[in-house]
């Protein structure tokens, strides 16, 4: 039997909604003509998540204890049979309905991600101003329109997610590594505009925290693809404070300052870095 698809659901405590979240899965499935599989990752659970999924019938592979949204993920990829991958969230704040659309997409793309930019989209509010930041900034390292940057309902080719393997974090980071990877090494990366719902059951997110992880991944994933964008615009802001002190006490002192001295001495070190490891990442790729 050669499956086709593979749709690879993590779950942490999902049991208020983990059943209704596989019967919606299994109907959109049924539209594939490729053989389709499910595997439910139970991320150290302890609500009887794992057993209500085996209920239902489907493949479910347990992690002894909670290891995070990307270590699911990553347990799933090693385990799918399909050469396409579907992951979605069991917490019904995603439309399953959508899958077959993100599926058939990848006749043209290589990863098709579900946008949530469609007529009903619940983001709680408190999320929106570091979502926008997060979102402006990964627009700049990827020099094109993100419309969705960690949705976590796409649809990809197994063979681009084994690529980039050794970069996926263990948090929720994982969905953006994925995205900014593909975007940044060239993929094709189409957007596909679906709802979000109220999620059932408490969210896993810790809003400080990720967004803190939110941002020094984009950095990395940008300082590992194209370095030149992350130290340019340091070395610019770097050079900006050099002058600033330089005028500063001349115009006070009539004099440099050792502080002005020792900002260009960085500005140059940060530009001088930028262009060495702009060189390593050319030479990698060669």
């Amino acid at each position: 039997m050669v499956i086709g698809v593979t749709v690879l659901i993590p779950a942490y405590n999902e049991a208020e909604s983990i059943r209704e979240t596989l019967r919606r899965v299994e109907e959109s499935c049924r539209s594939f003509a490729e053989i389709a599989e499910t595997i439910v990752i139970d991320d150290g659970s302890t609500d009887g998540t794992a057993d209500i999924a085996r209920g239902c019938g489907v493949r479910v592979v347990r992690h002894q204890s909670n290891l995070g949204y990307g270590a699911a993920l990553k347990t799933g990829l090693r385990h799918a049979g399909g050469s396409q991958v579907v992951i979605i969230d069991a917490d019904l704040t995603y439309p399953p309905e959508s899958i077959p659309e993100l599926v058939g997409g990848l006749a043209e793309s290589d990863m098709v991600v579900g946008a949530r930019t469609g007529p009903e989209v619940h983001i709680p509010f408190l999320r929106k101003p570091a979502k926008w930041v997060l979102t402006k900034l990964a627009n700049r390292v990827a020099e094109r329109e993100i419309p969705d940057l960690n949705s976590g309902l796409r649809a990809f080719r197994k063979d681009l997610a084994e690529r980039y393997l050794h970069l996926f974090p263990n948090g929720f980071s994982f969905t953006t590594t994925l995205t900014l990877a593909a975007i940044c090494d060239g993929h094709r990366v189409e957007f596909f505009p679906i709802s979000y719902a109220k999620r059932k059951g408490r969210s896993k997110i810790r809003p400080f925290k990720d967004t803190f992880n939110f941002l020094v991944l984009i950095l990395r994933v940008a300082a590992y693809f194209e370095p030149l964008r992350v130290f340019l615009p340091a070395a610019f802001f770097s050079g900006l404070v050099a002058l600033f002190l330089l005028a500063f006490y001349f115009i006070r002192d009539r004099g440099i300052s050792d502080s002005g001295i020792l900002a260009c001495v960085v500005t140059l070190l940060i530009f001088l870095m930028g262009i060495l490891a702009d060189l390593v990442v050319r030479r990698s790729r060669s």
